[in-house]
């Protein structure tokens, strides 16, 4: 699991594969629609596509000369449930060392 957050976390740490998994939620689209908003060349933004493919968080379809990009819904989920149990842990925590706070506030014991 960890090397596959790794990947994850990795690959949406930069902006344009933030952009195109974001533009991906709403359907499947073309290279050139998604490559049409970045200003950079078409190799560099084809490495951006690699590195989201390699995550396994998009994949491709060719059909003709047109190279499709499909969004891949099951790691997304997988890193949000890692997401919601480290929140639930941390709320945990919290909600604790809050507690134990306002007994110190208040003189009681710890």
């Amino acid at each position: 699991m960890a090397n596959y957050l790794d990947s994850f976390f990795s690959a949406i740490s930069d902006p344009t594969r933030r952009a195109v998994i974001e533009r991906l939620t709403r359907g499947p689209a073309p290279v050139s629609e998604l490559h049409a908003p970045h200003d950079m060349a078409l190799p560099t933004f084809l490495k951006h596509l690699k590195v989201l493919e390699t995550a396994g968080l998009t994949r491709s379809v060719k059909k003709g000369r047109v190279r499709t990009v499909h969004i891949e819904a099951a790691p997304l989920a997988a890193a949000e449930n890692w997401l919601t149990t480290q929140r639930k842990l941390w709320e945990g925590r919290l909600g604790r060392l809050s507690a134990l706070a306002e007994r110190l506030e208040k003189g009681g014991d710890a």
